[in-house]
């Protein structure tokens, strides 16, 4: 007996079952597979095609370059220099043209620096001391000016003094932007040009119109409906598009990133670049001590004598980081191929959504059941039972006539 029931397990295990189609008539589940055709081919066609084009192959190693340069001048008038006029080779750090740059906006200076002896800064608190005690000779003051002497240098007996250095002095000027200094500072503009290289395609472009017109680039400026290949833009419009008011943001600075996004579709001939400006540092309240982006450089003189001295700038300003990026897509058989094929199997998802509802949930489910379901081999073995037992029976009655 057992080993029968194992001969039937492994000639079972060599059988095969195919698709067997029954029409129900059942319209609830004939109207739910037509909807989710429906549904699957708009998905196909709609989402997988037309949006995303998944019928394309894909580059996103974009190369790029990127060059800037910066126009504009400004006046300044102050206390410490008189009138000077700045242009973008002193206002813009660095100056040769890179994806970051620094905008000066609004600056302090400490002029006619020299190497000498002073008192350190009463702002910087481990300079301050009591006596020559707290002075040790030949150590730096942290966060400060120069090398301690050894002198604490006091005002008066009873007042806490700050200690003798060795360095640049007088020690730097403190001082705190209410508005900014290069008042019209809105009004530069920077030209960035930017070349990107698709390896995938060898396609290349540029982000300026492709004119003969050498006056373009001097009258252009930036529109995004009318003129979006004109790459010249005022830095306030630039911070009015991140959503913030310029003079406000010069004051003590700030950070804002541009990007360039090149959606290129080589198959219509479509690659034209898409300008974002988004400022960086906006998480930052103003009451914060992190508020504004300053920094500090100095330019060198040297006198008829042969000293040497310096004027030391704190510069405040606006930061710009421009990154690029972007993908571009050209037809290709083998993601067509792959994406129809993975419609083709929603397709028959279909089939088995409309299985399980019929077979599970309708009302005639065990007649649906009984239809769809035939085991053919027990068909064929019972039909050649009763063929055998009709020929028995024929031979018995022979033997009963002869």
């Amino acid at each position: 007996m057992a080993e029968s029931n194992c001969k039937g397990h492994f000639s079972s295990f060599f059988n095969y079952s195919t698709d067997k189609f029954v029409v129900t008539g059942n319209k609830k589940v004939g109207c739910l597979y037509r909807l989710m055709q429906l549904f699957i081919v708009g998905y196909i066609i709609v989402w997988v095609f037309l949006y995303k084009k998944d019928y394309q192959e894909n580059d996103v190693a974009i190369q790029s370059s990127v060059i800037t340069k910066l126009k504009g001048v400004s006046l300044t008038n102050s206390t410490e220099s008189g009138p000077f006029v700045w242009g973008p080779e002193d206002y813009v750090i660095p100056s040769q043209g890179e994806v970051v740059l620094f905008i000066v906006t609004s600056f302090s200076e400490t002029p006619n620096q020299t190497l000498g002896f002073c008192p350190e800064s009463a702002h910087v608190k481990p300079g301050h001391c009591q006596s020559d005690k707290n002075c040790t000779k030949g150590l730096t003051v942290e966060a400060g000016h120069g090398v301690m002497t050894g002198r604490c240098i006091r005002k008066n007996e009873n007042a806490s003094g700050t200690c003798e250095i060795y360095g640049w002095c007088p020690t730097e000027r403190q001082f705190r932007p209410r508005k900014p200094m290069l008042t019209n500072a809105e009004n530069f503009t920077i030209y960035i040009k930017n070349f990107i290289h698709f390896p995938t395609f060898e396609y290349s472009k540029s982000n300026v119109l492709e004119t003969t017109d050498k006056s373009y680039l001097k009258k252009c400026r930036y529109n995004e409906k009318n003129d979006h290949y004109c790459p010249i833009f005022y830095l306030g419009d630039i911070v009015k598009r991140a959503g913030h008011n310029f003079q406000d943001m010069a004051t003590l600075g700030g950070s804002i990133g541009i990007g360039i996004q090149w959606e290129c579709d080589l198959d219509r001939k479509v690659c034209d670049p898409q300008y974002h400006f988004t400022r960086l540092d906006k998480c930052v309240n103003n009451g914060s001590v992190a508020t504004g982006l300053n920094s500090r450089y100095v330019r060198y003189f040297e006198s008829a004598s042969g000293v040497r001295y310096r004027t030391l700038y704190k510069v405040y300003g606006i930061k710009f980081i421009i990154t690029v990026y972007g993908k571009a897509g050209k037809f290709n058989i083998i993601p067509t191929v792959k994406n129809v094929g993975a419609g083709v199997a929603l397709i028959g998802f279909g089939h088995f959504i409309c299985d399980l509802f019929l077979l599970r949930v309708t009302k005639d489910k065990r007649r649906y059941n009984h239809m769809k379901y035939e085991d053919c081999s027990k068909k064929a073995t019972s039909e050649e039972n009763g063929h055998l037992n009709i020929r028995e029976r024929e031979i018995t009655m022979l033997e009963v006539l002869v």
